[in-house]
């Protein structure tokens, strides 16, 4: 047998394991379309920040798996403070969430006591008790149109989003500087080589991506967004600005066209952009935890209480 179905197989059995472990513990697996294939064939739940929300509020499951990056297990902690919530490797983190410590965002607030503060859900659940209302990048100019136009906005932690929705809503808001690597990570010179090479590819990105990278875009969603959108155009090719591991389901979605992953500005092995942190989590880490019940998300009862406010509020709109 050679090496490679020598792990094929190792990986097959680690996922019967894995399901058969959910059914024992009466637990589910909730993943983001950014983690590696392996996790996402025996996931319950696939989606993106909102539609994983949703699904954490109105599971049933006594223990929530949680195969994405720590302040999205946060989040489904808060939804379900009952409930036992795992995260594969807690150091899992988000370059992004990262950008926007507490303690300064907090003296920004300060500042700006008259302004409505709205933090994309990509933040720590400490910014969340400090927010008036959360969004995803599928409803946040949604959120923003739902303000009234005479109240001032302070939206974080992320600039490029900011930006974007200050465009599409017309609405001036005062914005952290936070940034994600990963979609600050495209070559737009690459980017355009690559189309030259691909003239009649459509080019989709994720509004967390640079202005620059979103201006010669041709659709620019949210991951749920831009799977839908892949699967309902007529066209047949793809350039894909957003984490490579989206891939994975366009593949599944729309296996007759071409998908292409965008350029990172880095030379790397797969020439695209991917979340390392996402990658943190793998199979044998998802297989541990669950047998061991560990890493748990453990949140203080006064701060859960206070960041599911504005979590409920974003899910009421949504």
């Amino acid at each position: 047998m050679s090496e490679i179905s020598v792990k094929t197989e190792e990986k097959r059995n680690l996922q019967q394991q894995v399901k058969q472990l959910k059914k024992e513990k009466n637990a589910i697996i909730l993943a983001h379309y950014y983690q590696e294939p392996e996790i996402q064939e025996i996931a319950d739940f696939i989606g993106d920040s909102l539609e994983l929300a949703k699904k954490a509020a109105q599971t049933d499951a006594k223990i929530i798996v949680f195969a994405g990056v720590h302040f999205m297990a946060e989040t489904a902690k808060i939804l379900n403070p009952s409930k036992k919530v795992l995260l594969p490797d807690l150091n899992a983190g988000c370059s992004l969430a990262e950008s926007c410590p507490p303690d300064a965002f907090r003296k920004l607030k300060e500042e700006y006591p008259d302004h409505m503060v709205v933090t994309y859900i990509n933040c720590s659940a400490e910014i969340k008790t400090l927010s008036d209302i959360v969004c995803t990048s599928s409803n946040a100019e949604k959120i923003i149109n739902s303000i009234p136009e005479d109240k001032p906005i302070i939206f974080a932690p992320d600039k490029n989003l900011g930006k974007y929705l200050m465009q599409k809503t017309g609405r001036k808001m005062l914005l952290w500087d936070g940034a994600c690597i990963v979609h600050e990570a495209f070559s737009l010179d690459k980017l355009l080589e690559l189309f030259k090479q691909n003239p009649t590819a459509m080019i989709i990105a994720h509004p967390e991506s640079e202005e620059h990278i979103l201006k010669v875009a041709n659709y620019i969603g949210s991951t749920s967004g831009m799977l839908n959108y892949v699967k309902s155009s007529d066209h047949d090719t793809f350039i894909v600005a957003t984490e490579a591991g989206i891939l994975h389901q366009m593949k599944k979605d729309v296996p007759h066209k071409k998908l292409i992953p965008a350029p990172a500005k880095e030379d790397n092995t797969c020439a695209c952009s991917e979340c390392a942190f996402m990658k943190m989590n793998t199979l044998q880490k998802l297989f541990n935890c669950l047998k061991n019940e560990s890493p748990e998300i453990i949140l203080e009862k006064d701060l859960m209480e206070k960041a599911h406010k504005p979590i409920v509020r974003m899910l009421e709109l949504s």
